[in-house]
């Protein structure tokens, strides 16, 4: 609107001029383009001022929006991690778990739902709990495996290689055996015994003279041999949950182990290296307690699946006295390790107290 009405005041200044026929006066002419220098004037400085007026406007919304949302309650951020958390799935219950077994109370509070101490030499029941109930005992499945290995007396150079048929789709648990790792039947014992290696455990069991079934039925037969007539395997690794025994099964199964010098070595391995391919694997005894110096452990063989629970058996001397300890379905990672460290220290001050 501005502009318009200085484009006609323009027009009107060229129009006086260019009336020459009139004679204008050059004051007329000098008044009017005072008038318009005037009129310019006062519409460039009002210019500004719509300028701050729309500035200001502008900012006033931007507050207004601003104090709106600082009244919105902000959401919780929340770091990577948390993001990208997956909710953890409950832990299945181990067969212990659902037969009751846990809620027995023991004079000694064991975390083992299960346990059950020896003398070996006079056959006295130390402790027990729960010794007859028939669970699942996942890798002391290895200690009949080992039995049966040692007792065949086959070649332990021969070198036995892991295959497709090793691989678990049990559990599908992993191994750093690949299929393809050639390795002699001594250090393929040693590993089962010692690391709980199920892929060596099964490719024992797969080469074995007749094959796998011939070796699952051999161990079943040793089994009733023995006397364990509450134990069943199905396999020789122990992640199938079918394999199952008694505490009182398993007291005999140690005590015949502990009768064969390969089992005992092995079992309590500190630590063994293999050379598979080009690399050199070290694999580590998963029962700490055979580095303790407090222990004097002649056999062992930890075991765990979720069916169950985490699995400990033993023979080690104690005040001089060699004991065989059976501990099933206990509920933690350590647990079976503070039960046997419990039994021990019980065991000693018992014999403390017992006058010679």
């Amino acid at each position: 609107m501005q502009h318009g009405f200085l484009n006609k005041l323009y027009e009107l200044i060229k129009v006086i001029k260019g009336i020459r026929v009139m004679r204008m006066n050059r004051w007329l002419l000098n008044l009017a383009g005072m008038l318009a220098l005037v009129c310019s004037t006062a519409v460039f400085a009002a210019a500004p001022v719509a300028s701050e007026k729309k500035a200001s406007a502008s900012a006033t919304n931007t507050a207004k929006r601003k104090a709106a949302l600082s009244t919105k309650p902000r959401p919780v951020v929340k770091n990577v991690a948390q993001r990208n958390a997956v909710p953890r799935a409950a832990a299945r219950p181990s067969h212990g778990q659902l037969a009751g077994l846990h809620g027995r109370q023991d004079a000694l509070a064991l975390n083992s739902s299960v346990a059950l101490v020896i003398d070996q030499d006079t056959n006295e029941v130390l402790f027990s709990k729960n010794e007859q109930a028939v669970l699942p005992i996942a890798s002391l499945t290895k200690l009949m495996t080992g039995l049966i290995i040692s007792e065949a007396k086959l070649s332990m150079d021969e070198v036995i290689t892991i295959t497709q048929a090793d691989v678990d789709t049990e559990k599908g648990s992993t191994s750093r055996l690949k299929v393809g790792a050639q390795l002699t039947r001594r250090e393929m014992l040693h590993l089962a015994l010692m690391s709980s290696e199920n892929r060596a455990a099964s490719a024992l069991g797969r080469t074995y003279p007749g094959g796998l079934q011939t070796f699952v039925g051999l161990m079943n037969a040793k089994a009733r041999q023995l006397g364990m007539h509450d134990t069943n395997y199905v396999e020789p690794t122990g992640l199938s949950s079918k394999n199952q025994s008694s505490a009182k099964d398993l007291a005999i199964l140690v005590n015949q182990a502990s009768e064969d010098a390969i089992l005992r070595e092995f079992s309590t391995s500190h630590g063994h290296q293999v050379a598979v391919g080009r690399q050199t694997l070290q694999y580590n005894n998963t029962n700490r307690l055979v580095k303790s110096p407090a222990w004097d452990i002649g056999v062992q063989k930890t075991g765990y699946i979720s069916e169950a629970g985490q699995c400990l058996v033993m023979q080690a001397k104690v005040s001089g006295r060699k004991l065989i300890m059976v501990f099933l379905d206990s509920a933690g990672k350590l647990t079976r390790i503070a039960d046997a460290e419990r039994v021990r220290r019980w065991v000693e001050a018992r014999s403390v107290m017992t006058p010679t």
